[in-house]
């Protein structure tokens, strides 16, 4: 079994060498923002999707366009607004009076990454298409069906500061994203490098590091991930510590919690873990991976009761409370 172990981490040395290529690629346009770079990359390898959080100004849009660059991928940018319509997302049939006939003009969906800016402020109508594209990876546009480009990664963003006029994403949409990244101010010193490079007039272009086939190949290789029992256990006891807290010894959580993650928190925990000891050029899963991604996994799949609310909990401190209770292998 280590001999195996130790073939299947030399592999992944080798298929995972691309990773350090692309964070340095990406550099060039982008200071610090590590964590969201790593979260970027674990929801392209696990075929999921992302949504930001964070005030503006924090390079949200250049990281997903610095990667579409660095991968050579197509790109598209929906700026959501409350009179968008699904049409305007997905495309429409527009007749052709020469021909007297239907014309599909397919909408800016159709791209391998997609960034849908401040998803919050358009209507329940146009959210349910996007999300619909994201579960479905394929639009129906009358009686046609098309799938999307793969790889296919939608990343929404959302300002926390404004709530005039936004339309919350219900619960069971929030769940079709497998992560929910909430990013903060850089450091100082980072800041300063940043002030620095805008204020150059030359800018570095992002240049084509890593190929479209890659990525497909890398996905496939991190099926092969060694996860022990053990972990898998693990990374069950998280989830259902979120539901029935009392069976964990966390009897205080239980007043706090509404309602906890669903079967979709276990399976992208299971693969973002993978992913994240991947980009860590290693063939086996750790409890570290799983307590990495944990946070990002579990932040928006966790409800709270209007007693946490009153007690200024949030569910990050639902999710670290469970980090320390539960066990780790």
């Amino acid at each position: 079994m280590d001999a195996n172990i130790n073939e299947l981490n030399e592999r992944i040395e080798k298929e995972s060498a691309f990773v350090d290529l692309l964070y340095m690629e990406m550099s060039r346009s982008i200071v610090g923002q590590r964590y969201m770079l790593d979260r970027l990359l674990i929801a392209l390898l696990s075929n999921g999707h992302i949504l930001l959080e964070g005030v503006p100004g924090l390079a949200k849009t250049l990281a997903i366009t610095s990667l579409s660059k660095a991968i050579q991928a197509s790109f598209s940018r929906i700026q959501f607004t409350p009179d968008l319509l699904p049409t305007d997302v997905i495309g429409t049939q527009i007749f052709n009076m020469a021909d007297s006939a239907f014309q599909v003009k397919k909408g800016p969906v159709f791209a391998n990454f997609v960034l849908a800016d401040e998803i919050n402020r358009a209507p329940a109508k146009v959210q349910s298409a996007l999300l619909e594209a994201m579960q479905e990876q394929q639009v129906t546009l009358g009686d046609e069906s098309f799938s999307l480009p793969q790889p296919f990664m939608v990343l929404a963003t959302q300002n926390p500061v404004e709530q005039e006029g936004t339309y919350p994403l219900p619960e069971a949409q929030m769940d079709r994203f497998m992560l929910k990244t909430v990013i903060d101010y850089p450091e100082i010193e980072e800041e300063r490098e940043i002030v620095r490079r805008q204020i150059k007039t030359e800018k570095e272009e992002v240049k084509p590091v890593v190929g479209l086939d890659q990525i497909a190949k890398a996905r496939q290789v991190i099926d092969q991930l060694y996860v022990d029992d053990r972990i898998e256990q693990y990374i069950l006891d998280l989830v259902f510590a979120s539901r029935y807290p009392d069976r964990y010894r966390l009897e205080r959580l239980k007043p706090l919690i509404a309602f906890g993650g669903s079967p979709r928190a276990s399976i992208n925990l299971a693969k973002a873990a993978r992913v994240h000891a991947f980009i860590q050029h290693r063939g086996y899963v750790i409890p570290e991976d799983v307590r990495a991604v944990a946070t990002d996994v579990l932040r928006h799949r966790i409800g709270l009761t209007y007693e946490a609310e009153a007690e200024n909990m949030k569910t990050e401190d639902v999710v670290r409370e469970i980090l320390d209770a539960v066990e780790v292998p």
